[in-house]
């Protein structure tokens, strides 16, 4: 008999990313859950969809009630609380209930952006020159223009839109007030790079496996910042979108692609990742790699990211999808096979 699997996901609801007009990266989710639950049937794993809302109280007793052998973990954070993402997968671990995707303490590091910049710094992994800046201390702000500007706590591209670009105080201030009001935190201010941007989702949990490179094409019009931002993923009837296309695998040299594997890898084990995760990067003037942010328990939608990687690497989304079951099931005595 197959393992019995049980998906988690957060419910969406009305939340301040509706007020935002965010709400499609919230809905975004059941496209997800929708993927991997045709697949782990297909897979003929018995399987069902437990949808998860607050608080979290209610969520420690649902977890602890669930009659299954693996969760496949897709929970992405209460609406406005990233941070949940990693408690929910702490509230896991804590009932040795075996889970896909990375662990609490890697969630818990990578939703903030500061945390995540300045382990990367002390590992000495290149990295743009950063600060953490509000209405506040903006005043304190020494990097050189251009800048981008984001919350420090979000993910899915909440917040960046074509004035996250900034290149003269006056509109690093305006930025930076309204991230810091909208997203309820300090703003994550970050040395822009005009080179070429990768992504790259690597798996595993001892022995490491890079999927096929992604390049984010841009072919925006003049004036444009070539960022990708929420609209390009997110609102397809946009010129940020049409602008915005993905090549995988990237058409780079051997050498540049060795370097982005070898450094991938290296911040995967520098956070503990395991299961999947995507690191995303941009050449610098001179092309040196450079880490901008990592993702644990990136989107595994059928169509997009690191699905479209596994689908260069050779594999079908169900082989993505039993490959993920499989890291989770490792070191655990539940059968993998029919």
């Amino acid at each position: 008999m197959r393992p019995k699997v049980a998906i988690i996901y957060n419910d969406p609801a009305p939340s301040r990313y509706q007020d935002l007009g965010e709400e499609k990266a919230v809905l975004g989710v059941l496209d997800e859950v929708e993927g991997v639950y045709q697949s782990l049937v297909e897979l003929g794993y018995p399987v069902e969809r437990i949808p998860l809302s607050p608080p979290l109280e209610a969520v420690s007793q649902t977890l602890a009630s669930l009659k299954t052998d693996l969760v496949f973990n897709l929970f992405e954070g209460f609406d406005g609380c990233p941070e949940t993402e990693a408690v929910v997968a702490g509230m896991l671990e804590g009932l040795n209930i075996p889970h896909t995707g990375c662990p609490a303490s890697a969630l818990s590091v990578a939703v903030d952006k500061g945390r995540t910049k300045a382990l990367l710094q002390t590992a000495r992994i290149a990295t743009p020159r950063y600060q953490l800046l509000d209405a506040e201390t903006v005043h304190l702000f020494h990097l050189a223009f251009p800048c981008i500007v984001k919350p420090c706590v979000e993910d899915a591209s909440h917040g960046i839109t074509e004035e996250s670009f900034v290149q003269d105080f006056a509109a690093l201030s305006r930025q930076v007030a309204k991230i810091s009001a909208a997203y309820r935190g300090r703003a994550l201010v970050e040395e822009f790079m005009e080179g070429r941007e990768f992504n790259i989702t690597v798996m595993g949990t001892d022995k490491l496996t890079a999927l096929p490179i992604s390049e984010i094409a841009y072919s925006l019009p003049p004036g444009m910042p070539r960022i990708l931002t929420f609209s390009a993923k997110w609102e397809l009837a946009t010129v940020y979108a049409d602008g915005t296309k993905v090549t995988c695998p990237a058409q780079i040299d051997l050498e540049l692609k060795t370097r982005i594997e070898k450094l991938a890898m290296s911040v995967y084990r520098l956070l503990g990742c395991s299961g999947y995760a995507r690191v995303d990067l941009r050449l610098n003037g001179k092309g040196k790699p450079h880490v901008l942010e990592v993702n644990p328990n990136p989107d595994i939608s059928p169509d997009v990211g690191a699905a479209r990687q596994a689908r260069a690497s050779g594999m079908t989304y169900s082989e993505f999808i039993e490959r993920i079951t499989s890291l989770a099931l490792e070191g655990t005595k539940l059968p993998l096979g029919a």
